[in-house]
């Protein structure tokens, strides 16, 4: 368990610090990270590079195009793609923003043994069934849940009170 509140810990602290330091969240921060490494990517890409659901990085997007960070165009090279872009003031934004943890946790699942990721997608696959949370679709790490999906989970908390 210590090593579950390490990376825990590891997180909020990240996500604090980009809030501190740049004024966006530590998901917001994650995504323009990811865009500055990759250059140009689809919603599907970065929801691959982040380990997280497309629904939840379009949210997060939004967001980024709400502040003038990143913009959405066709491809140049295949007008059926369309793809998110950083702005000069994203790509500011980056460069005097920290790391963030996020990339710090995929970077090291992606160096772990086969063998040692199948073991702990099969451990967090229990926790997540113990919680009650199988069909949910999980936020990118600390940024804030659609009204929506608080309400599922409050009626899905209480159900589990009540019980």
């Amino acid at each position: 368990m210590d090593g579950v509140r390490r990376v825990v810990r590891l997180l909020r602290v990240s996500a604090r610090a980009s809030e501190r330091l740049v004024g966006i969240s530590g998901a917001q921060l994650f995504i323009l990270q990811e865009l500055a490494e990759a250059g140009p990517s689809s919603i599907n890409d970065l929801a691959e590079r982040t380990l997280t659901h497309q629904s939840s990085v379009s949210g997060v997007v939004a967001k980024l195009m709400e502040q003038g960070l990143v913009s959405r165009s066709r491809s140049s090279e295949d007008g059926r793609r369309v793809e998110v872009t950083l702005e000069p003031a994203g790509r500011a934004l980056v460069r005097k923003a920290p790391p963030m943890a996020q990339a710090r946790l995929i970077s090291g699942l992606r160096k772990l043994a086969p063998s040692v990721r199948a073991g702990l997608v099969q451990g967090l696959e229990a926790w997540v069934r113990e919680l009650g949370l199988e069909g949910d679709v999980p936020p990118l790490f600390f940024e804030d849940e659609s009204p929506r999906r608080r309400g599922k989970r409050k009626s899905q908390e209480q159900a589990h009170e009540e019980a």
